[in-house]
């Protein structure tokens, strides 16, 4: 089997999206127009917290797509001043978004048991990693999000192979930057911290056999599983 990024198709899920006339897919998905649609179109959790959960109309996969934002546009009107990293959360709200994180994996893993049938992914993310390099400006968003994602294996398995020339297998470029100049710096840091959950690993034993993800990023292993995200040692190490 030929490893490498993997080409599918995302049918439109038909629930509401209602994305204004005349306006970039990018420039929506940076508006608060797209997060209103969120709220009242496709919100599926909101708590004093202000964390916001939402289905996807046009996400990753319809076997499963779920996100949950921070969203700071009512009380940090400043798209600059808004957290998009967990270190600059509020403690109460980083308490409920790990529990709410190890809920949301824990019913992943009890949905889809088997790894050779689902890939599971959870995952963290500011929006302004979908802005481009080369674009001007800021988005109008910029909020801390987490992402929880399954794809059928089947499907990974009998998709084409992406073009490797494709630009937006590079994220804008950040993802080969890296790849350059940061990787063995960040693999000292690593080595350095003290850490008794999260144990560093080879690339060779994270790398997907699919796809090639997570091509030489920095992985680890959470020793003890599923049960160690129940564990408050165990957001205290990912937090550092």
């Amino acid at each position: 089997m030929t490893s490498g990024p993997r080409e599918i198709v995302t049918p439109f899920r038909p629930i509401p999206l209602d994305v204004p006339e005349g306006m970039k897919p990018n420039e929506f998905f940076n508006s608060t127009e797209n997060l209103d649609d969120l709220i009242h179109n496709n919100g599926l959790l909101r708590n004093p917290e202000n964390l916001l959960m939402y289905r996807k109309a046009l996400g990753h996969s319809n076997e499963f797509d779920t996100s949950i934002i921070y969203n700071t546009s009512k009380c940090i009107l400043n798209p600059l001043g808004r957290p998009v990293r967990r270190t600059q959360l509020p403690d109460n709200v980083k308490h409920v978004w790990n529990r709410m994180n190890q809920i949301l994996i824990e019913y992943m893993l009890e949905k889809y048991p088997d790894p050779d049938k689902a890939l599971l992914l959870a995952g963290e993310a500011s929006l302004d990693a979908t802005w481009p390099l080369t674009s001007p400006g800021v988005p109008s968003i910029r909020m801390l999000h987490n992402h929880f994602i399954v794809f059928d294996k089947k499907q990974l398995s009998e998709a084409d192979l992406a073009d490797p020339d494709n630009p937006n297998l590079t994220d804008g470029g950040q993802n080969s930057l890296f790849q350059s100049y940061m990787r063995d710096v960040y693999r000292q840091f690593f080595d350095a911290l003290d850490l008794n959950i999260l144990k560093p690993i080879r690339s060779d034993a994270s790398t997907l056999s699919l796809t090639g993800y997570p091509q030489g990023l920095p992985s680890w292993e959470i020793q003890g599983g599923a049960e160690a995200l129940k564990d408050i040692c165990f957001w205290r190490e990912y937090d550092e």
